[in-house]
């Protein structure tokens, strides 16, 4: 079984090597680690069933974070506990997230949920919490280099990386049966480790056919340094794809076929800028099926988005309390997958669903709050 290893980005300042050139065969793979693998580390032997429950997220930046937020904050408390639930600031440090878990354990959280701001820089914190005896479940982002994570929650994002390469050739065949098809590359902040996963499914899908030369990166930027947009910001986004307008498209006869979005606020930005240059709206994959996005994709603009119910990861994740505090241990069904650096992390995937046009209404059927978007 291959193993994902989370670089250290941004504690060493730059985005790993991820090269087309580098081939398939290492796409969930990284460096190597001496670390240990297999079981997490013994969890605590239950709790009060009122204990402190102390939940880190990173800043505001999605919808589905402030959801994440508004559900735990509810979810925990229907289930008995006391919840400190936090939003690290918009800020490009750390600090604030930091800070944030050194408080609850502090107060005493028996658990701590930590949605990593930056993946690289939170071992001193999960120690400390590991020291006053506390679990540590890493939500959505995996925590890199520190045996202490005991457990990791997430849709599975190399999955979702795949499925957003296949929806962006489905798209362009659609619209132009034979190829070359032209397309740009973008991916998530170089800070969160799930933005290396998400590109290296996309490109397990992309580049065989990159190779054959039935897609063209029309810039020539593959590597995922280029391809990184900091801080998952829009106006970033909006800014490099500006600039490949410019450069790339703004002369001649070359058409821009697709676009690899890593998600749905910079695949909105993509468009923009797209629509601001004159030129017809290229395929634009997305994740995280924000409001704004499931509109675009019933206009006809945005190609595709992921459905990755945040419902259901934050009623996962308050089950995997719950059983803690009985003194039980929590459901996993990966135990070999997620190598952080220093250990293989327990982990429990949830499967995510790709949604076009054609499937929306289905697939939000039971949302109430996209379901009348689909109408």
């Amino acid at each position: 079984m291959r193993t994902y290893f989370a670089r250290s980005i941004a504690a060493v300042g730059a985005v790993a090597l991820l090269t087309l050139g580098a081939g398939c065969a290492s796409e969930r793979e990284g460096t190597t680690s001496a670390g240990t693998s297999g079981s997490s580390t013994a969890a605590a032997k239950g709790f009060p069933a009122d204990s402190l429950i102390g939940v880190a997220l990173p800043a505001k930046t999605s919808e589905n974070w402030v959801l994440a937020g508004d559900l735990f904050t509810t979810g925990l408390q229907e289930a008995g506990f006391k919840s400190d639930v936090q939003y690290a600031g918009a800020s490009t440090t750390v600090a604030d997230q930091q800070a944030q878990i050194s408080s609850m354990v502090t107060k005493g959280a028996k658990v701590i949920v930590i949605g990593a701001t930056d993946a690289a820089q939170l071992s001193t914190q999960v120690s400390q919490a590991k020291q006053a005896g506390a679990t540590v479940i890493a939500y959505d982002r995996l925590i890199t280099n520190t045996p202490d994570v005991d457990y990791y929650i997430a849709f599975d994002n190399f999955k979702v990386g795949q499925l957003q390469g296949q929806a962006l050739l489905d798209g362009m065949k659609a619209k132009k049966e034979k190829g070359p098809w032209t397309i740009e590359l973008f991916s998530g902040s170089p800070d969160d480790n799930n933005s290396s996963v998400f590109f290296n499914g996309a490109m397990d899908v992309l580049k065989p056919l990159i190779d054959k030369g039935d897609v063209v990166v029309g810039s020539g930027q593959t590597d995922i340094k280029q391809t990184a947009i900091q801080g998952w910001k829009a106006e970033n986004a909006q800014q490099r794809m500006d600039a490949l307008m410019t450069s790339t498209y703004n002369a001649g006869d070359k058409t821009l076929d697709g676009v690899l979005s890593p998600n749905d606020t910079l695949a909105r930005a993509i468009i923009t800028s797209v629509k601001g240059a004159g030129k017809p709206i290229p395929v634009v994959t997305g994740q995280d099926s924000e409001v704004e996005s499931v509109k675009s994709i019933m206009a006809g603009e945005q190609y595709s988005t992921i459905n990755k119910d945040t419902r259901k990861l934050v009623a996962e994740t308050v089950n995997m309390v719950k059983t803690l505090q009985s003194g039980g241990t929590p459901q996993i069904n990966d135990t070999k997958t997620y190598n952080n650096g220093s250990k293989v992390v327990p982990a429990y995937l949830l499967p995510p669903v790709i949604v076009t046009k054609e499937n929306a209404a289905e697939s939000y059927a039971n949302d109430p709050k996209l379901a009348p978007l689909t109408k």
